[in-house]
């Protein structure tokens, strides 16, 4: 079975946000439609909050606008099926007890959106690989932010995520978009 496991879809993450995201408003509308579509089939959906460390980035803390889900999104109440997992590391398999969750539920697959493609997804992505899981990434519904480096240059926020994504199916992760699956 598969599980849909929705990364970080925050606040903090839109326009005016403090971490936003160019792509943000298209990816929300495909990660919904992967929310719908796994309601309507009954699959499991894991809902996963970032909240940054005390002493961190002011982004992402508890309590603030930031740090919500946006609005629509999150575990319904009452809903077994769904759960919300609490992160403030990259991974969403480091310290959240979503592996034995995944188990109980009976998921041998996951699908994965959310943010950043770059760094929590893509971190995600290699842990679920690691715990045996067959990965999906819906490309469609996924963001990344610009980048720069005063060494190795800058990268468009769209590079960025096409790069993570590359490099993530060069490892075996099945990288799928909204409009192939009609």
């Amino acid at each position: 079975m598969q599980a849909l496991i929705v990364i970080d879809a925050q606040n903090e993450f839109s326009e005016v946000g403090k971490r936003p995201v160019p792509n943000h408003t298209a990816a929300l509308k495909a990660i919904g439609k992967r929310v719908d579509q796994a309601r309507r089939e009954g699959r499991p959906i894991a809902w996963v909050r970032h909240f940054n460390k005390p002493g961190e980035s002011s982004a992402f803390m508890p309590n603030t606008w930031g740090g919500e889900f946006t609005p629509g999104f999150g575990a319904h109440p009452g809903i077994d099926t769904e759960k919300e997992f609490q992160k403030n590391v990259y991974g969403a398999f480091t310290g959240t007890g979503i592996r034995d969750w995944l188990k109980k539920v009976g998921a041998d697959e996951v699908l994965l959106v959310g943010f950043y493609t770059h760094g929590c997804v893509s971190t995600t992505a290699r842990e679920a690989i690691m715990s045996d899981l067959i990965v999906f990434i819906d490309a469609d519904a996924t963001g990344a932010c610009d980048m720069a480096h005063e060494i190795l240059g800058k990268q468009a926020a769209d590079e960025v995520r096409r790069s993570a994504l590359l490099q993530l199916a060069s490892m075996g992760v099945n990288i799928i978009e909204w409009e192939k699956m009609k």
